[in-house]
C-alpha cells in the first residue's frame, strides 16, 4: 500500500484536503478533469486548465504527461 500525501492548498480545492495514496489524488484529479470537460476535444491529451487548475499547473494547459510532474511538486509526505 502506498503512503498517503498531502495535497498542497492549490490542489486540495480540486481533490480536497485529507491525505491520501498518490494513486487517488490522480484519479480526483481526472475525475474532475472530465466532469468539467477541460479536455481538449481535438486532442484528448491536452489539458485545458480552469482557474483551479492553472494554480496547480503555472500556466493554461498540459499534457497528461506534464500533469503528473506538476501534481508531484503540490504533494507532500
Amino acid at each position: 500500500m502506498h503512503a498517503p500525501v498531502q495535497p498542497s492548498e492549490e490542489l486540495g480545492a480540486i481533490v480536497g484536503n485529507d491525505k491520501l495514496p498518490r494513486s487517488q489524488v490522480i484519479s480526483k484529479v481526472w475525475d474532475y478533469i472530465k466532469s468539467n470537460n477541460l479536455q481538449n476535444p481535438e486532442n484528448k491529451r491536452e489539458i485545458l486548465a480552469d482557474d483551479n487548475l492553472k494554480k496547480v499547473f503555472g500556466k493554461d494547459k498540459a499534457t497528461m504527461f506534464e500533469m503528473n510532474k506538476f501534481i508531484s511538486a503540490h504533494l507532500k509526505k
